[in-house]
């Protein structure tokens, strides 16, 4: 897989192992060494994905995500840190991150991701006009905006792609295992927690306040979207 990778790094030993890396696996890669020059690039250009430390001079790597969510919603964007805090890595997904790893980290695994992300990315940008319905909860693929019964719902961009996976499927038991590997884009080495986790965020969403309850748990197996579907993508 190629792709045009936006790498947002100021520590040199890090940046140049993932920069070679990176051109090995076939990436053509640009590199920022801190946050004002990353920011300018990041806003400059289209990216395939965009792998941003958080800890930077000049700007932060939170302070660079959170101005790119302002204009672009879509370039996937992991966030790499030495911080390996529930505070920091909620701020970073809750600012819009796609995903994150925490220093030291496998090659392997970063290079996972990027493709799990790049294809995800691919895949909804050829649902150009698609708008997905479950009973009233609604999804526009090309704009990423999700309403139900006409209430606008603010999601992250992890959170939107559960979403999507779930109403791609309405009604069918997806095991934990299949959602890992279909919405994060690789096989998870521990358990299956992180699931659990967005669950239950998507749960807060658009469920909760609302008369019926459209994610159901299929005990030791899954989950499951409950609802007859309406629109299908055009």
């Amino acid at each position: 897989m190629s792709g045009k990778v936006l790498l947002v790094e100021d520590e040199r030993k890090i940046a140049r192992v993932l920069e070679l890396e990176l051109r090995h696996e076939g990436y053509e890669v640009t590199l920022a060494e801190n946050g004002p020059d990353g920011l300018e690039l990041a806003l400059g250009d289209d990216w395939d994905v965009i792998l941003l430390n958080i800890m930077l001079p000049g700007i932060t790597g939170l302070e660079v995500l959170r101005r790119i969510r302002e204009t672009n919603r879509t370039v996937p964007i992991i966030l790499l840190t030495a911080r390996d805090t529930v505070p920091d890595k909620v701020t970073g997904l809750d600012l819009g991150a796609n995903d994150y790893l925490t220093k030291p980290f496998a090659i392997e695994e970063l290079m996972a991701r990027i493709r799990g992300l790049i294809r995800t990315s691919k895949l909804l940008s050829g649902d150009d006009e698609s708008v997905y319905q479950v009973d009233d909860l609604k999804l526009d693929a090309k704009s990423r905006s999700v309403e139900r019964e006409g209430v606008a719902i603010d999601l992250t961009p992890r959170e939107f792609e559960l979403l999507l996976f779930f109403m791609k499927h309405p009604g069918v038991v997806l095991s934990r295992e299949q959602i890992l590997s279909d919405v994060w884009g690789y096989d998870f080495a521990g358990d299956t927690n992180l699931v659990d986790v967005y669950v239950r965020y998507l749960r807060q969403k658009i469920d909760e306040g609302f008369k019926t309850k459209l994610i159901q748990t299929s005990r030791g197996v899954g989950y499951y979207l409950k609802g007859i579907a309406g629109d299908k993508p055009t």
